[in-house]
């Protein structure tokens, strides 16, 4: 996705960073989290929308990479809605969110709450 961009575009991160999950923890827990989105979908546990949200702010909570963690957990929680559930991409807000902007702090504000485990904020903003 990024291999023009950065050099280690595709390898998990090799340092700690101040979120996300330590180094050596990165490939245990997406290999968890792969697990869990299965069991989502096989048992229809939430809706389509709500398994691409949790997906993606679990991926970016395990923080794989060095950069780029949130443009990739959008761009899963598109694939995810898009191909398994046959159902339209996300806005995000129609816009950018890599620049401080209203938006990018009501999308940061969502992701803490999702945080602590309420997705009604993350969900919106997805399809705001």
């Amino acid at each position: 996705m990024y291999k023009d961009v950065w050099a280690w575009a595709g390898k998990f991160r090799n340092t700690n960073k101040n979120i996300g999950v330590d180094k050596w923890q990165v490939a245990i827990e997406l290999k968890n989290l792969l697990e869990d989105a299965r069991f989502w979908i096989e048992n229809n546990t939430f809706s389509a929308d709500e398994i691409a949200i949790r997906f993606k702010h679990r991926i970016v909570s395990i923080h794989c990479f060095s950069n780029g963690n949130g443009r990739h957990s959008r761009l899963l929680a598109d694939i995810i809605i898009e191909k398994l559930f046959d159902k339209p991409v996300y806005t995000w807000g129609a816009a950018s969110l890599s620049k401080e902007s209203g938006d990018r702090k009501t999308y940061l504000d969502a992701l803490k709450l999702a945080d602590k485990g309420h997705y009604e904020e993350l969900l919106l903003f997805a399809r705001s």
